[in-house]
């Protein structure tokens, strides 16, 4: 099944359809919500367009898969998204509107997420934050995830030198499972002991 809809106390998790575009272009646009992200904010709506097709309409004609847009259910209109990348480092992503920082929101979002990840048999989470921004590596501790090591990347478009923490949540049991590629990939990897 793909992005099966959920619900949290405070939330609705659905899919993102063309008649979000002008809550995605604002999301999009934001250039603090994409300081840590690897693409440009977008400039014109036709470029949220663009980034809806690429990013979650083509997703959605998969047969699995979870792209969720984050809503309020006072309103349903979409405030961040959560994905999960269906290769084999399941990594899992996420982006928030400024004006609901804070609040809890991305973490009770996540925790959804992940809750259905386990039903639905995904083996493990990882996920990853640039050093400079704490916050999301706030989110993923209170996943439950945890810290496997640092690793650099040149990212792409934006053509910066970036160190990641990687971390990651084992759901089937195999607590020794690391997910090692990033760590593989890069000349420049190390384990922060502090974090352990």
């Amino acid at each position: 099944m793909n992005t099966p809809h959920l619900e949290t106390s405070r939330l609705v998790l659905r899919r993102f359809t063309e008649d979000d575009i002008d809550a995605l272009f604002d999301l999009l646009g934001d250039e603090e919500v994409n300081t840590f992200l690897p693409w440009f904010p977008t400039r014109t709506r036709d470029e949220a367009v663009q980034f809806y097709e690429e990013r979650f309409a083509r997703n959605y004609r998969k047969p699995s898969g979870y792209n969720y847009a984050v809503c309020l259910k006072t309103d349903n209109i979409p405030i961040g998204y959560v994905n999960l990348n269906m290769s084999d480092s399941y990594d899992l992503g996420y982006g928030l509107a400024k004006r609901f920082w804070h609040q809890g929101i991305m973490t009770e979002a996540c925790q959804a997420v992940v809750s259905q990840l386990r039903k639905d048999g995904i083996p493990y989470i990882t996920a990853t934050h640039d050093v400079k921004n704490s916050r999301s590596g706030g989110v993923m501790r209170q996943l439950g995830m945890k810290y496997q090591y640092s690793y650099e990347e040149l990212v792409q478009p934006k053509n910066v030198l970036v160190t990641f923490r990687m971390y990651q949540l084992n759901l089937d049991g195999n607590q020794e499972r690391v997910y090692w590629k990033y760590w593989d990939e890069s000349e420049v990897h190390f384990v922060e002991r502090s974090l352990l």
